[in-house]
């Protein structure tokens, strides 16, 4: 539901029709997805798609929650916004050459470029980010730097058309920046109203890099063992 509306007239001649286009593909995170969605739909003129490498449910990477793709990848030849999550299908998706090939197709004709956790290694992958400045997951800024990118450790950044998140929740805090930056300060001001985002989380505003070593041990562990994790659960439907 969108509740916040600006009549188009209001809007600058190039953001009155924009086209957010949301790759999916099997084993996406969530959150990576549903947070910078909730705030880049309520941009008045965006309309959103999702598109996979076919149409129907692409399931999570837990296995339970499904989104609904109902463009392909090839039929999709351009667009205005262009989203990339990551999660731990990422991995496979390194090696899809007809999703490496959209990215590049639509990065190319895309306003904005917008990864999130890992799926700027997929990016990276597609060759968009060489001597970019990035965020990524804290995990992946290795393997993400592989690719001739400039780390950083903040939580969103920008680096001409192209803007990248931190990990998963950072898809919120990345989307409100992008808002801004499409449609202005009042409106991303707004948004983050009427989604309450106010985080005040109950252990505290650390980041990864002040998290304690153990944490982090446990934390890195899991994360190289989603890909077997991922095979070995079964969709729900």
């Amino acid at each position: 539901m969108q509740w916040y509306s600006t009549p188009l007239h209001t809007l600058k001649e190039s953001e009155k029709t924009m086209r957010l286009s949301i790759v999916l593909f099997d084993g996406f995170t969530a959150l990576d997805i549903v947070g910078g969605y909730e705030v880049l739909t309520n941009v008045p003129g965006i309309t959103t798609e999702f598109i996979a490498g076919r149409t129907g449910p692409v399931f999570a990477d837990t296995r339970r929650l499904a989104l609904h793709a109902y463009r392909t990848l090839e039929e999709t030849t351009s667009t205005d916004i262009l989203y990339v999550p990551g999660g731990p299908g990422v991995e496979k998706a390194l090696y899809d050459v007809a999703m490496l090939d959209t990215l590049r197709r639509l990065h190319a004709t895309s306003t904005w470029t917008f990864g999130v956790c890992n799926g700027v290694e997929l990016l990276g992958a597609a060759g968009l980010i060489a001597g970019q400045n990035v965020t990524t997951n804290w995990f992946a800024r290795d393997r993400v730097a592989a690719y001739g990118a400039t780390i950083t450790t903040r939580r969103y950044q920008r680096d001409g058309k192209l803007v990248t998140g931190a990990g998963v929740s950072a898809s919120i805090d990345a989307g409100l920046y992008l808002a801004g930056l499409i449609a202005g300060e009042d409106v991303a001001k707004t948004i983050q109203l009427g989604i309450e985002y106010y985080p005040d989380p109950p252990f505290g505003n650390g980041t990864p890099d002040t998290a304690p070593a153990a944490a982090r041990a446990v934390i890195r562990a899991f994360e190289e063992g989603n890909l077997e994790r991922l095979d070995a659960l079964k969709p729900a439907f």
